[in-house]
C-alpha cells in the first residue's frame, strides 16, 4: 500500500526529485551550471545531445561531479517515508520488500533493467518485458548456474595447467642436468686450463635453472591461487542460488557483476625453459682464445625448446633426427607441434650469416629462415605469406616456398646445402654445399628477427650442422 508523505514534507520531497525522471534522485551528479540529475538520466540525456537537460547549456558526462550531500539526503528521505508509512500502517515489512521510489511491494522483475519493480514502475518499464517473481527467478537462476559451469570447466582447466607447469618444473631440472653433463664433458676435454671458464659457465646455468624454475614455481603459485578464488567464486553463486526468490532478484545484478573472471588462463609464459643454446650451443667456440686448437665452432645451433616432440637432438644441439615415439617435453609456447620443424637458437635482426647443413641421403626435407612470430600450435603451408623462406626437397622435387611453389632445378642432388642470410640486403640464398654453385635466392625485407629453420622429416638418418672454419686475425 502506497502511503503519501506527510504534507509538510512535500517541498523537500519536490526538491529531492530528479527533473528528468520525475523520481527522488538516486546517485546525483552536480553539472557545472550547478542543476542535478540522477548519474543514469544525465547519461542517458547526453546519448542523445550533449547539452543540460534543463538549461541546454553545453556539458558532457566528464564534467559531472557526484553531489554527495544531494544522494545522502535522498536516501534519508526515502528512508524516513518509509519509516512513517510503516508507522502508519503498524507493519513491520523490510525496507528491501518494497519500491524505493513508490513505496508499494516489489512484485513484478524487468528482464531488461535485470531487477524487480512494483505495479507502479509500470511505466518506466513499458518498453520492457516484464515478468512475475515466480516467472523471473528461473530466468536468473538459469543464466548464474551457466556461468557456474562455465567456472567449473575453467577450474579444471586451471587444474590441468597446474599439473603440466608441474611438470615443466621437472623439464627445466632435466634440461640443466643435460646441460651440466655437457657443460663437464667440454671442460673435461679441455682440462686444467678450463676450469675457471667451466666454473663461470655452470654457475650461469645454476642461476637461469633457478631463475626458471622460480618462475615456473610463481606461476605455479598464482594458478593455485586463481583456482582458490574460483572455487570461493563458485560456491559464492551456489549459495545465493539457494537464496529466497525475491532477495535473489534483488542482488541478481550485483550478482551478475561478482560472476565474472577477468584473469587471464595460464599458460607458460614466453621464455620460460632454459635457453640451452646460451650454455651448451657454440661452447668450444666461446673459449677458443685459449684452447684454439680444440674449439668447434657452430655457426648455428639447434633450439630444443622450438624442437616438435617427434625430433630428438644431439646434446650439442647440431644434429637433429626424427623420433619413433613422441618425446614427453611441455608444451612451451616456442614448440612446433604438431608440425615437425625446429629452429635456430639465435636469431638476427642485421648482418650476414651463413651456415652448412648436411642432409645426406634422406628423400625429404626442408631448410630455410623464418619469422619469429610463426605460428607453432597449428599445421601451416609453408609460404613467405606465413613467414618461412624455405628450400624443400619432396618426391625427388626441390621447391620454394613461394605462394606459387616455385620447382628449382637441380643438377646434381646436393648432400649438404649452403645458406646465406643477408638481412640488410633482404636476401636469403641457397647453394650447394660442396660445389658452392648457387641455386636459388629469395628477396624480401625482413622487418622482424628471423631465425635459421629446419624440417628434417621422420627419417632414420640425421640432419648435421657441420662445425664452421675459423680464422684468427691479429694486428
Amino acid at each position: 500500500m502506497e502511503v503519501d508523505p506527510p504534507a509538510a514534507s512535500l517541498p523537500l520531497q519536490q526538491d529531492l526529485t530528479c527533473p528528468v525522471c520525475q523520481a527522488i534522485f538516486q546517485d546525483a551528479v552536480l553539472l557545472p551550471c550547478s542543476h542535478s540529475f540522477c548519474r543514469a538520466c544525465l547519461r542517458r540525456s547526453l546519448e542523445a545531445k550533449r547539452k543540460c537537460p534543463v538549461c541546454r547549456a553545453d556539458t558532457t558526462e566528464e564534467q559531472a561531479i557526484p553531489n554527495r550531500a544531494l544522494t545522502d539526503a535522498s536516501e534519508s528521505f526515502i528512508k524516513q517515508s518509509y519509516k512513517n508509512q510503516s508507522q502508519g500502517q503498524n507493519q513491520s515489512r523490510p525496507e528491501a520488500q518494497c519500491c524505493n521510489l513508490h513505496m508499494k511491494p516489489l512484485e513484478l522483475y524487468c528482464e531488461k533493467d535485470e531487477e524487480p519493480v512494483c505495479v507502479d514502475c509500470v511505466t518506466l518499464h513499458s518498453t520492457h518485458r516484464l515478468l512475475s517473481i515466480k516467472d523471473g527467478v528461473p530466468l536468473c537462476k538459469k543464466e548464474l548456474s551457466f556461468r557456474v559451469q562455465i567456472f567449473e570447466k575453467k577450474l579444471e582447466t586451471y587444474n590441468k595447467m597446474v599439473h603440466k607447469l608441474s611438470n615443466g618444473v621437472e623439464y627445466v631440472k632435466y634440461q640443466a642436468g643435460q646441460a651440466e653433463k655437457q657443460i663437464k664433458s667440454e671442460f673435461e676435454r679441455l682440462r686444467q686450463m678450463l676450469y675457471t671458464e667451466e666454473a663461470l659457465c655452470l654457475r650461469s646455468l645454476a642461476s637461469e635453472e633457478e631463475d626458471k624454475i622460480n618462475e615456473l614455481e610463481m606461476c605455479i603459485i598464482n594458478t593455485k591461487d586463481d583456482i582458490a578464488d574460483l572455487k570461493k567464486l563458485i560456491d559464492c553463486l551456489k549459495k545465493e542460488m539457494g537464496d529466497d526468490d525475491l532477495p535473489l532478484l534483488q542482488k541478481f545484478r550485483e550478482l551478475k557483476k561478482k560472476a565474472h573472471w577477468t584473469e587471464s588462463d595460464p599458460n607458460f609464459h614466453y621464455d620460460s625453459l632454459l635457453q640451452m643454446g646460451k650454455h651448451v650451443g657454440g661452447l668450444s667456440f666461446n673459449i677458443w682464445k685459449k684452447m684454439k686448437a680444440h674449439v668447434k665452432y657452430q655457426p648455428v645451433v639447434l633450439d630444443p625448446n622450438t624442437a616438435s616432440p617427434w625430433l630428438s637432438l644431439s646434446p650439442d644441439l647440431t644434429s637433429v633426427v626424427g623420433s619413433p615415439e613422441r618425446l614427453t617435453v611441455p608444451d612451451n609456447r616456442e614448440r612446433f607441434d604438431p608440425c615437425v620443424f625446429v629452429m635456430g637458437a639465435e636469431g638476427y635482426t642485421s648482418g650476414k650469416h651463413k651456415w652448412d647443413v648436411a642432409v645426406g641421403e634422406n628423400p625429404k626435407w626442408t631448410l630455410g629462415v623464418c619469422k619469429e612470430s610463426l605460428v607453432r600450435k597449428k599445421k601451416f603451408t609453408l609460404s613467405t605469406n606465413r613467414g618461412v623462406w624455405a628450400m624443400t626437397l619432396s618426391k625427388g622435387v626441390y621447391t620454394m616456398s613461394t605462394s606459387e611453389r616455385t620447382e628449382v632445378k637441380v643438377q646434381q642432388r646436393p648432400e649438404s646445402i649452403r645458406i646465406k642470410l643477408n638481412m640488410d640486403k633482404g636476401e636469403v640464398s641457397f647453394w650447394d654445399g660442396a660445389s658452392a654453385k648457387h641455386l636459388v635466392t629469395l628477396e624480401h625485407k625482413f622487418e622482424e628477427k628471423m631465425f635459421p629453420f629446419f624440417g628434417p622429416g621422420l627419417h632414420t638418418s640425421p640432419m648435421v650442422l657441420p662445425a664452421g672454419k675459423i680464422a684468427i686475425h691479429t694486428s
